[in-house]
């Protein structure tokens, strides 16, 4: 595939499909600054869209709302999708036939970026690795911005960042897609199936997560979870020096998990950077994520102490197994970032006490076997809501299994916390892991995790 160079921006005409608070309002405000005239299709009515408009309000942009329409790209020099835009719309099918080049903010943030790029992808723990990067690159003394589905976007403040300093961008399958350009360190943690509510097959999502380290050179680093067959599976065809990490067994170089102790190893030379129970992160699975980042960070030259200092302290990231209080010796935790079965699984590996779920959303049509499982071991009790309530009790009371624990189910979140609270016994763990999307009934489950932790707060104390 081609790779799109935007250059010259000055006096050009670029179509944005879809007015993304996130990335395209910030897009729509790089490239009229440098000169473009810009374009918005959206499929949404304007009424739709006033808050979004809002933010643009100041700007000279060409809003055409109400659905796409082949006449918005006619005379586009190229196009910019959002992450979440199926690359199959009619209007992105007309770009093609014209040769109207399709990109999106990342390739541009890469493009004109300066300052060297570490980029991280998976299916679980993109998030926490990332966030534990920025952090191990700021103790480092590094000027770091972090950025892609997190952090501030990266082309609002690209013209400002210099070759000393970092870039460091959590990036989703969506937004690997079509990417044609190079990260000098780039990450694969984990490739399960995932979003195949939107990709056609898994073979395409994996093959989206591999443009992360498919045009890397020699010279890049590809830093792979040796733990995870599919992104172990990459090391043949990485163009650039492949590093491991993995709490399963050593490596010949990354990091890895001896007995209770997180090592590093590079050079020929080894060193121990924490014990596992110096972490304040939960679960083995944040253990991989930080021996992740002990990788990428050694790959690029960053010391020990500061790796240790980052690994000791980091208390987690926002809606990911986030503690929220403890109540009559019952402990609750946030894990609304938990959109597919997989990081349920997760979550329930992570506790040694008794829990209690809270599970629902939307569904991906992902199998819930594992959860199911791990739900018969280790679940007191499991409260659904949402439009997959019944197919996790579904799954949960399939036939010819073993006993489950007691499931109710509930019309929504803040009836869950309360009826989670009923069932919690003192030395209990309560916690949001949906396994499903949020989009039933919240805007994002940034949302979703705010009102659990509103609902939770709101307990009196006292057993009821």
């Amino acid at each position: 595939m081609e790779t799109v160079q935007i250059g010259e921006l000055r006096g050009r005409r670029f179509t944005l499909i879809g007015l993304g608070r996130r990335t395209h309002v910030a897009l729509a405000r790089f490239l009229i600054r440098h000169g473009a005239v810009v374009r918005i299709s959206e499929r949404k009515p304007l009424d739709e869209l006033r808050e979004e408009l809002a933010l643009i309000s100041d700007l000279p942009v060409e809003v055409q709302a109400g659905g796409h329409r082949d006449e918005h790209v006619a005379d586009a020099d190229a196009v910019f999708v959002t992450p979440g835009a199926p690359r199959d719309l009619p209007i992105l099918e007309a770009a093609r036939r014209r040769g109207i080049p399709i990109t999106n903010e990342i390739e541009l943030v890469f493009e004109r970026c300066r300052a060297p790029i570490v980029g991280i992808t998976g299916s679980v723990g993109k998030t926490t690795t990332t966030s534990l990067i920025g952090r191990i690159l700021a103790a480092a003394g590094r000027q770091v911005i972090v950025g892609g589905n997190i952090g501030v976007p990266v082309i609002e403040v690209v013209d400002d960042l210099g070759p000393d300093a970092w870039v460091v961008l959590e990036l989703s399958s969506f937004q690997l897609e079509t990417l044609r350009r190079r990260p000098l360190v780039g990450a694969i943690l984990n490739v399960t199936p995932n979003h195949l509510d939107r990709h056609p097959t898994f073979e395409h999502y994996r093959e989206s997560k591999f443009n992360l380290l498919r045009h890397q050179l020699p010279t890049d680093w590809a830093i792979l979870g040796a733990d995870d067959p599919v992104a172990a599976s990459f090391a043949e065809r990485c163009p650039g020096q492949v590093r491991w990490f993995s709490i399963q067994h050593t490596v010949a170089a990354g990091a890895f998990l001896a007995g209770d102790e997180l090592r590093v190893r590079d050079s020929g030379s080894e060193t121990s950077f924490a014990r596992v129970g110096d972490l304040i992160l939960p679960g083995r699975h944040n253990l991989l994520n930080v021996l992740a980042a002990a990788a990428i960070a050694r790959s690029i030259g960053i010391g020990v102490s500061a790796i240790a200092e980052v690994a000791k302290s980091f208390p987690g990231v926002e809606h990911r197994l986030e503690f929220v209080r403890e109540l009559d010796g019952v402990l609750y935790f946030n894990d609304s970032i938990a959109t597919a079965p997989e990081r349920t699984a997760a979550a329930l590996r992570a506790f040694d006490r008794p829990v209690v779920l809270i599970a629902g959303g939307r569904s991906k049509h992902l199998p819930l076997g594992e959860v199911a499982m791990l739900v018969r071991q280790k679940a007191r009790a499991v409260v659904t809501f949402g439009e997959m309530a019944d197919e996790i009790m579904t799954a949960l009371r399939e036939p010819n299994r073993e006993a489950h624990p007691p499931i109710e189910q509930v019309g929504n979140l803040v009836d869950a916390v309360d009826c989670a609270r009923r069932l919690a016994q003192p030395g209990d763990v309560v916690v949001l892991s949906p396994a499903g999307t949020s989009f039933d009934q919240f805007r994002d489950f940034e949302e979703r995790g705010q009102r659990f932790k509103e609902a939770v707060r709101a307990l009196a104390e006292g057993r009821r």
